[in-house]
């Protein structure tokens, strides 16, 4: 398992492999996701021919992308686009560099993204991509000149109409950037609406980096809330302090909750009094810096494994690192009451099965996390429509829509007394059926 750090959009999902009767984890994300489906189905009149098709993306484009290292040779690394479904408006959704990308994988989280832009009602379908590449190991020429090839690649399939991509795992607003110039170059004018994640200096938006943190925290309000616990001294523990988990944990430390533990992938520190989460630096800001806090910090202590963080005795845990890091094999340790998902897939499914079992609310990443597409969404108005807001106005406006979502799915809890993940599915699955039922099937 790791205590890595969360991504802008989506976060890579690992393989898992445990299961307390000896049975299989589903190894893929998009294994979970079909399986979610089907399980969340259940629960609505949906045309079972509808449900058939979500389980299958309308494409995946897969490209060669060549690139002249700087030593002058020539290196072909491979890159896909999977687009899954776009009855509600273009595809949207995160593009990775990583080592681990792979077809499956994109297809997989352009499912997830499918639900988290139904369930947040915005016009979008999902979308994923990425190139298989280790984006370490390339100099930040290379990087430029790797994102504008890619660029070319897919410009056929992508456009603030058709498919827009954001930030993701080992990509950032500068590639954004690159990629939105190379494909304004080609079509001759200015497109800042191709991409979402861009610097604001070329048509990017306030508060984009800080919006999926941002909805954690909401979320875990709203949840603490709903379930009787004072905001004020609520313990929480948040399991990677990256861009999603230190902002969650920065605006919740603001709002009188006591964050009691945070990792990063060089251990994890843990005060009974509460961290001053201000003085950690994230992920980004100072990679592992979390040790060294400890180290500085009386009253402060690292855990004797990282991965203990997951079962400290808080009311609130929210993961925000990797997938799959709740499994079969730790889920009857996890002794949180609730757990907001800051990371995409964190539970696996019958690790999500246990945790019910015992009462544990799992409050799912696509509602949880969703700020991210909720902030770009807010990006690509302000570029469709060349206005530009304030920091004010995108907070507002998040604000806003996550208690909207909110109160949508806690609807269905109450209605149909499920689950929060069900809940959610519902919500999403039922716009998107009804939108397909209206459009029909070409013949």
């Amino acid at each position: 398992m790791s205590t890595g750090t969360a991504d802008t959009d989506e976060t890579r999902v690992t393989a898992d492999e445990q299961s307390d009767d000896h049975e299989t984890e589903p190894e893929s994300a998009l294994e979970t996701a079909r399986r979610q489906l089907e399980h969340a189905a259940v629960h609505l009149d949906v045309d079972p021919g509808v449900i058939e098709r979500l389980k299958h993306p309308t494409t995946v484009h897969r490209v060669a992308v060549p690139l002249e290292r700087d030593d002058g040779s020539v290196e072909v690394f491979t890159g896909y686009r999977a687009q899954h479904d776009d009855v509600r408006g273009p595809y949207k959704g995160g593009l990775r560099f990583h080592p681990h990308v792979s077809e499956e994988e994109c297809v997989g989280l352009s499912m997830w993204m499918t639900w988290k832009c139904a369930v947040m009602d915005l016009p979008f379908g999902g979308g994923k991509g990425g190139v298989v590449v280790d984006p370490k190991a390339l100099s930040d020429g290379e990087k430029e000149r790797l994102t504008r090839r890619f660029a070319e690649e897919l410009r056929k399939f992508v456009g603030p109409k058709k498919d827009i991509p954001a930030p993701d795992m080992g990509t950032n607003s500068q590639t954004m950037a690159w990629f939105m110039d190379a494909y304004s170059m080609q079509e001759g004018e200015t497109v800042p609406g191709v991409v979402t994640g861009k610097p604001p200096v070329v048509g990017g938006t306030e508060g984009r980096e800080e919006a999926p943190g941002r909805s954690v925290a909401i979320v875990v309000r709203e949840a603490a809330e709903y379930y009787d616990y004072d905001l004020d001294g609520l313990t929480v523990a948040v399991q990677g302090y990256g861009s999603v988990g230190a902002n969650a944990a920065r605006l919740l430390d603001e709002w009188g909750a006591d964050v009691v533990s945070v990792s990063d992938t060089g251990g994890a520190v843990y005060d009974a009094d509460g961290l001053d989460t201000h003085s950690i630096p994230s992920f980004s800001e100072e990679p592992n810096a979390v040790t060294g806090y400890a180290a500085e910090t009386d009253g402060a202590d690292l855990l004797d494994d990282g991965n203990d963080i997951l079962t400290l005795d808080v009311d609130v845990l929210i993961p925000a690192a990797v997938g799959n890091v709740i499994t079969a094999d730790n889920a009857a340790d996890v002794r949180a009451n609730i757990v907001v998902e800051g990371a995409n897939g964190p539970t696996t499914f019958a690790a999500d099965e246990m945790l019910a079992e015992r009462g544990v609310h799992v409050i799912p990443d696509i509602l949880a996390n969703a700020g991210g597409v909720t902030v770009s969404y807010f990006e690509w108005l302000q570029d469709i429509n060349r206005r530009t807001w304030t920091l004010e106005q995108v907070q507002t406006e998040l604000e806003s829509e996550m208690l909207s979502a909110w109160n949508d799915v806690r609807q269905e809890v109450e209605a149909r007394d499920i689950t929060w993940r069900d809940a959610a599915y519902v919500v999403a699955l039922g716009r998107i059926a009804e939108a397909k039922s209206v459009r029909g099937l070409w013949p």
